[in-house]
């Protein structure tokens, strides 16, 4: 059996220093793919946008910066409130998308429980699987 952890939130889409705009978005993590979150923003729309990247990725940038390339997550603080930033790169351009931390931090601990750190490999029936092929 698999689990599946979601969670729909709005993001704010970092314009510049003074504008923003919500998207709104669903963060979703699924035990058969226990090392990655996937992120899908505009969930509503014909054409929603999905993004996969490390669950470790997204846990270290809670409280500290983190990622390189494509990918990079920090802590920080708007309006008095703690924030998650997520910087995208991608071909068809950048994204800086602002994530309330508490909602991801809850998010997050819920993952955990279901997957704990460590414990990943073990839901990929990889142990199984060798020991199908090697009895054949």
């Amino acid at each position: 059996m698999h689990i599946v952890v979601e969670r729909e939130l709005e993001l704010r889409l970092i314009l510049s220093p003074e504008r923003s705009v919500p998207v709104p978005a669903r963060l979703g993590y699924r035990s058969d793919d226990p090392y990655a979150v996937h992120i899908t923003f505009h969930v509503d729309s014909a054409f929603p946008v999905h993004w996969t990247f490390a669950r470790d990725l997204l846990i270290e940038g809670v409280f500290r910066p983190c990622g390189q390339g494509d990918v990079r997550v920090w802590p920080s603080k708007a309006d008095g409130r703690s924030v998650v930033l997520m910087a995208l790169t991608s071909p068809d351009g950048d994204a800086l998308l602002e994530a309330p931390a508490a909602q991801v931090s809850a998010w997050l601990e819920r993952t955990l429980l279901a997957v704990p750190p460590g414990s990943e490999g073990g839901q990929l029936g990889l142990d199984d699987g060798l020991a199908e092929l090697l009895a054949q």
